[in-house]
């Protein structure tokens, strides 16, 4: 199981929230795209790609129940994709800590899934990120490639 996550930190121009994209692949096919909008204003980048983070753990934990209930055998972790260091950096490491309460709670529960060997956070460089479709404006030859990507 792969998953690109990414988030637009306040991409909606009235509300000021941020959007999570998910993209997650099982046996390299796409089957879930998720694009919602987060339920918190946060004040930086950093609190959307942490918040889409915990949003894409929890989705990879629903899946995995899914597939457990169809029988089908899962192994190893799900790979989760992230185009921000900084929330790698924090998701792999067991000391950092936080400050701000709820982006405490979202580095817990997402450190919980690591712990737990459910998921595997792993950066990927934003040209190599396939949910930068909905987060940003491509031009034409990145838009190609990154569609490509998604569909073969």
């Amino acid at each position: 199981m792969n998953v690109f996550v990414d988030a637009d930190h306040t991409g909606n121009r009235i509300t000021r929230r941020s959007q999570t994209d998910i993209l997650l692949y099982l046996n390299s096919a796409p089957i879930l795209w998720n694009s919602k909008a987060q339920a918190t204003v946060e004040m930086s980048t950093f609190g959307s790609e942490f918040v889409a983070m915990q949003i894409a753990v929890e989705t990879i934990e629903a899946m995995r129940y899914k597939l457990r209930m169809f029988g089908v055998p899962i192994d190893g972790p799900a790979n989760v994709f992230c185009d921000n260091k900084s929330v790698v950096t924090n998701c792999t490491v067991p000391e950092s800590t936080l400050k701000k309460k709820h982006n405490a709670i979202a580095y817990h529960r997402v450190r919980e899934a690591v712990a737990a060997n459910t998921s595997r956070i792993a950066y990927a460089h934003s040209k190599a990120n396939n949910m930068d479709i909905l987060t940003k404006s491509l031009p034409g030859p990145d838009l190609k490639v990154v569609v490509s990507n998604i569909l073969w």
